[in-house]
């Protein structure tokens, strides 16, 4: 294989979340992959990759490797081109995605069908839930957070605001009344939603740093959904998140209470592993990070 070859196979294994998978994009065997890999390290005598059994990460050399080799290549493509645009670049190929189970569900499910329509070649692997998603095992491309990003080392875009509420079902108010300070909202029915990163119940989030976990909550969930639609039915008072509260306040289905409490809204992030991601990443990148900048348009009621 030449250098040039070489280069090119290289670069699919920095965007790729392990050897697979940039095996299978370039269509050779992953001992392919790792003998290319292992003769350029040899040749530039540095390591090009930190290897472990939850996956490959590059290192500081391989990342300036994969910038400049990325670089050549595409030059290199450019010279073959005829009569194509350099930035004329086709939309094919599977793009994994990492969300929030309701806000995956309920904004950015629906808004990915017109991105699909527009590229045929385009595939999309969505996975939802509350757990941070690993980016090597799940060998995620773009993921959405709400709330800090760890790692440095990801490309992260802050595109909006997540806001909490506290709300309750008209049924429950008529039933119980509003609640008009904490102290009385701690003795009314409420819901509780555990954190299934840790097992642990999500406190209730209040201004000015004050937190607050129910003593005897009428229910205990960990899943945001089921949470809501118990909200609805009744059941208790709930804070939930603005993706979900929102369009069912518009609709009177449900009452905020308690928005003189309410703590600052937490940053949606739009998040990637790769520096330098395939046009179809960028793609959906910059597709999600227009979605979610407008997230109060996407979680409008239907007409």
């Amino acid at each position: 294989m030449n250098r040039l070859e070489s280069l090119r196979l290289f670069c699919l294994a920095a965007e790729s979340a392990n050897f697979r998978d940039a095996a299978a994009r370039a269509g050779v065997s992953p001992q392919v992959v790792t003998r290319v890999v292992g003769a350029l390290e040899e040749e530039l005598g540095e390591p090009l990759f930190h290897r472990s059994t939850r996956g490959v990460r590059l290192t500081e050399f391989g990342e300036q490797l994969a910038a400049s080799a990325a670089e050549a290549v595409a030059g290199i493509d450019r010279v073959f081109q005829s009569g194509a645009s350099a930035t004329d670049e086709r939309i094919v190929g599977l793009v994994r995605i990492a969300a929030p189970s309701a806000l995956g569900r309920r904004v950015i499910a629906p808004a990915l069908a017109p991105l699909l329509a527009a590229h045929p070649g385009l595939r999309l692997d969505l996975r939802l839930s509350e757990v941070v998603a690993d980016v090597v095992d799940g060998q995620i491309d773009v993921g959405v957070r709400i709330g800090p990003l760890r790692d440095s080392r990801f490309v992260a875009r802050p595109v909006s605001g997540a806001g909490l509420f506290v709300v309750g079902a008209p049924s429950l108010i008529e039933r119980v009344g509003a609640p008009d300070s904490i102290e009385s909202l701690l003795a009314a029915p409420m819901t509780v939603m555990i954190d299934r990163n840790t097992g642990r119940p999500w406190p209730w989030m209040f201004k000015d740093g004050q937190q607050v976990v129910p003593p005897q909550p009428a229910l205990v969930t960990d899943d945001p959904e089921a949470e809501c639609e118990a909200v609805l039915a009744g059941a208790g008072f709930g804070q939930l998140p603005g993706h979900l509260a929102l369009p069912l306040i518009r609709d009177g289905r449900l009452v905020a209470v308690l928005d003189d409490f309410n703590p600052a809204p937490s940053l949606i992030y739009v998040y990637r592993p790769i520096q330098r991601p395939t046009a179809r990443v960028r793609l959906v990148f910059d597709a999600l990070c227009e979605l979610l900048g407008d997230i109060d348009v996407a979680m409008a009621p239907a007409p």
